[in-house]
């Protein structure tokens, strides 16, 4: 009964690896592309705050602008954060804004995330990320 029982199943090994191990590895792959993709968006997250800190320590919109995308970009490269294209815009029409009024100057970080190296089908080649920064200027300076 064992002899003829082990003939029947002869090949089940192979058969059951052929199904189980594609699925393992689209279970890997969907890990990897999660993992990358929350890195990324707590990445343009915090490189959002971050242009938004450095341009409301500024003293004038100009230098707030150069300096929060200046910060930005600073910030997306520290974190290793590899971007196909990237943008850093920062909002200064706070410092238009009387002295004695709070104000918040505010910052969008953009950033197209390459996906074209985790192989699983139906993944898009890259997926485009944004996050905004928001930070308030010291009510009682001077703003020119």
């Amino acid at each position: 009964m064992t002899a003829q029982r082990r003939r029947t199943e002869r090949g089940s090994v192979t058969v059951e690896l052929a199904l189980v191990v594609p699925a393992l590895v689209l279970v890997l792959g969907l890990l990897v592309a999660g993992g990358r993709l929350w890195f990324a968006r707590t990445t343009v997250a915090e490189a959002a705050q971050s242009a938004a800190r450095a341009a409301s320590l500024a003293r004038t919109a100009g230098a707030a602008a150069a300096e929060g995308r200046a910060a930005g970009q600073a910030s997306l490269g520290t974190a290793g954060l590899q971007c196909a294209a990237s943008s850093v815009q920062v909002q200064t029409a706070a410092f238009g804004v009387p002295v004695g009024t709070p104000a918040t100057v505010g910052s969008t970080v953009s950033c197209t995330v390459p996906l074209g190296d985790i192989v699983i089908p139906g993944l898009p080649g890259s997926i485009q990320l944004t996050g905004e920064g928001a930070a308030a200027l010291d009510t009682y300076r001077s703003r020119r």
